[in-house]
């Protein structure tokens, strides 16, 4: 029978995973797990992302199951590449993240003074959320810091417009449809009419977006 890599801890196969990289990354390993940097592997994070997103969507179990792992993969592979680089450890990753969770529910785990802040509803959650956010980002300057400007178009254009209203800043709504297959129905449209016209809708939306993003900063400024 194969020894185990590790021994018995309370995450047995956790810890076989991550025993699993160290070795493909060790001297003797593998050359290809060797030679990949953070930079090399965000095509792989971001193709396994959208797998994922896939997965959840129209996947069943087995889908799932998979593609949690590869994206869990990724983590362990980025936090190994930083272990070689002396920055930080998987261990460093799970403690700020355990830090960060525990700080942004005080309703939960209590606030810096120990005082168990009352929330109601989702709603209070997510102010609660966002008012501790803000404490831990004052050193940010504008709403806007902290946006992945590589989003996907659509999700990059409903972050920024959150952000934009806090300024001020917003968008009259047109026709609102009543439901998501509707909605679905009238994007598609609108991409079937742009690709008609001969119009990239992708770049015409992040061009758009560049525009509302340059507005947000001249209020913030004038402000």
């Amino acid at each position: 029978m194969t020894e185990p890599l590790v021994p018995t801890s309370p995450h047995p196969e956790l810890d076989e995973l991550i025993a699993v990289l160290e070795r493909l990354r060790a001297p003797g390993g593998c050359v290809w797990d060797r030679e990949q940097t953070h930079a090399s592997l965000v095509q792989y994070l971001v193709e396994e992302t959208f797998e994922l997103v896939d997965a959840i969507e129209v996947g069943d179990r087995e889908e799932l199951l998979e593609e949690l792992g590869d994206v869990l993969y990724q983590v362990i592979f980025h936090a190994d590449i930083a272990v070689e680089a002396g920055w930080f450890t998987l261990e460093d990753v799970a403690s700020h993240m355990r830090a960060k969770m525990v700080a942004r529910h005080p309703h939960v785990f209590g606030d810096v003074t120990g005082r168990v802040v009352k929330v109601e509803t989702s709603a209070d959650v997510v102010a609660t959320w966002e008012s501790v956010k803000a404490v831990e980002k004052a050193h940010r300057t504008s709403v806007l810091e902290g946006i992945p400007q590589g989003m996907p178009s659509l999700a990059l254009a409903d972050k920024v417009l959150g952000r934009a209203a806090k300024v001020g800043v917003e968008r009259v709504a047109g026709v609102i449809p009543s439901t998501e297959a509707e909605l679905g129905a009238e994007l598609l449209a609108t991409v079937v009419a742009a690709k008609a016209a001969g119009l990239d809708a992708e770049r015409a939306l992040r061009t758009a977006l560049r525009a509302l993003q340059d507005e947000v900063r001249a209020a913030e400024h004038a402000g």
